[in-house]
This record gives C-alpha cells, structure tokens and sequence, in this order.
C-alpha cells in the first residue's frame, strides 16, 4: 500500500482535491478490489455527487470538510469488507440501476450474457434451431411468458421486462427480503405490471404442463468447500452462493422440477460455474433427453451459460 496516502484526514487542506482524493482512495482499495481505478471514482462520484465524467474533467476541485470525512468513513467500511454496492447501495446492471442490500446478491457483469441470450432468442425474427421453433407461441397473440428463478435483486427479471414489452414473468425467491428488494427495483423501472414475485423454493409446485417459453435461472452454484475459501463468503447472502458438495444440488433439483414446466420449443438458460462446464450438459441430458444442449463462455472464455433449447411441436 502506497505510504504517502493513508488516511483521508492526514492530507493537508491544500490537497483535499478530486486528484488527489482518487489517488488516495485506490490505494487503501487496492488490497480489496481488482479495480481500485473504477471504484475510487464511483465511489467519489456518489459522495460527491458529480458523474464520474466531472470529476476527471476537474481534478483540483476541493472537497469540502463533510465531504472529507463521509469519505474516510466510507473507506474504513470497504476496508472492514463491506462490498461498494452495499455501501452505495446500487448497482448498476444491463445499463440499469438496482437497488441493493446485503439481502441480495451483487449482480455481476458475467450474468449480463444470460439477459443478452435470452433477448436476442426473444426478436420477433428469431427462430430457435432453425425449426420455427417459436411459431405456436407468436401465434397466440398473448406475449410470451417466462420464469427468473432465485431472482434476488430482480436484475434478470427486470431487465429483461424492460427491454421486452411483451414478456410476462413469474419471479420466484426464497427470501421474503430480497423479494422486498426485487419489488421496489420492478417499480422503480415500471415493469410491475408484467412479473409476479413469489416467494416458493425454485418453481412453485403444482405448475401446468408447458407454462413457460422461457426459463431463466441464476442458482447457488459454487462448492460449498470452494464458497469457504472466497473473500465473498460471509460478505453475501450464503444462501445465493452454495450450491451444495458439488456446486450442482440446486441445479439438479431445479431440472427435475422444469422438465415439465418449460414448453415444447421453449428455452431455458441457466448461469454455471465455470468448473461445470461439462457436468452440466451432462445433467441436463438426463432431464432433457431431446433437447438441444450447450454451452457459452463468457467475455474470459469460460463456461458460464447452460441452454436448453427444448424441440418444437409446431411442426
């Protein structure tokens, strides 16, 4: 850690600028982040109350003495391993903003390519396998309807409610207070209209046959031998993140319960552990025996998306 600045209060007045608090504030985080850079300046930006934009645009800015100790207080916090989001409590996601607590989990730019494989298989012009797979469903007139399961801050729910007007959904979760968190993110971007919260253990039982066109999930997936050994363990909610001895518990108990809830020419996306990557397909094949199975890496190239893309009765 860099010597020359360790606490907010030891700089002189003459210092107390936009430069040299950035400067400041990356290095007590780097220790704690792979970003120090990015999040000094979000950080600054939501004490300041300036876009990102302004603050490099006047790096001699001064700031004030309340200014100057929120933002001591704030470092010893992220310091005692309080996530930013949490702090802030927001976070940004698909170019949205989500309200965020520790009851939820922090939602992570690799969860991105689900929403983006998900909107890309819902444009009017797609057509799944090739096999107009959709066709029996656009012929209804009656939208689309699709599940987010473990839906946490609502982030993959929402977005995807956003930027299709025509999709309905079921957002199901565990946790009364993190179905609080989703609720108020759903108002907060006007889509509560078109997803129903409901707090059930994965899929709620007693479903119809073939009630979905779509499925989206971001389950418990990491080991939980593997969960111990990360800085998130203890940070975020537990529950989010273990996903059993071998990271697949919820996953398989999940696929058993959407075998006959996903329809014919549906699809379902489910976010993996990268070590998963081929027990997973695996897992899937013995639920979905017909359905066409794969995998997409993420921006790193690894293993990150499962999808499901059941065969059509459309003919």
């Amino acid at each position: 850690m860099n010597s020359e600045f360790l606490m907010v209060n030891d700089l002189p007045h003459s210092q107390l600028t936009i430069h040299h608090s950035l400067l400041t504030i990356k290095s007590r985080l780097a220790p704690y982040t792979d970003t120090p850079s990015l999040d000094a300046q979000v950080l600054l930006a939501h004490l300041t109350k300036q876009p990102r934009a302004w603050l490099l645009a006047h790096p001699e800015a001064p700031l004030s003495p309340p200014q100057r100790q929120h933002l001591e207080d704030a470092l010893q916090q992220l310091e005692g391993g309080l996530p930013l989001p949490y702090l802030l409590g927001a976070w940004e996601f698909f170019g949205l903003t989500f309200k965020v607590t520790p009851a939820v989990l922090i939602p992570r730019p690799e969860t991105e390519l689900l929403v983006e494989t998900a909107l890309e298989w819902l444009k009017p012009s797609s057509s799944p396998a090739g096999k107009g797979a959709r066709l029996s469903f656009e012929r209804r007139g009656e939208g689309f309807h699709a599940a987010d399961v473990g839906t946490g801050s609502g982030c993959i729910a929402i977005s995807l409610a956003v930027h299709c007007p025509r999709l309905h959904l079921l957002a199901t979760d565990l946790s009364p207070a993190a179905l609080n968190i989703a609720r108020h993110n759903a108002q907060t971007h006007q889509v509560s209209d078109r997803i129903t919260f409901l707090e059930t253990d994965l899929l709620p039982p007693n479903l119809p046959p073939s009630t979905f066109h779509l499925i989206c999930a971001n389950l418990p997936y990491i080991p939980t031998a593997t969960l111990h050994t990360l800085t998130i363990y203890g940070r975020e909610p537990t529950l989010a993140l273990d996903g059993g001895p071998d990271g697949l518990a919820l996953i398989e108990r999940f696929l058993t319960q959407a075998a006959t809830s996903l329809a014919p020419g549906g699809l379902m996306l489910l976010e993996i552990e990268t070590t998963h990557g081929e027990s997973a397909p695996t897992l899937a094949r013995q639920h979905f025996p017909t359905a066409d199975i794969k995998v997409k890496p993420d921006l790193a190239g690894h293993p990150r998306l499962l999808c499901i893309q059941t065969s059509s009765d459309a003919g």
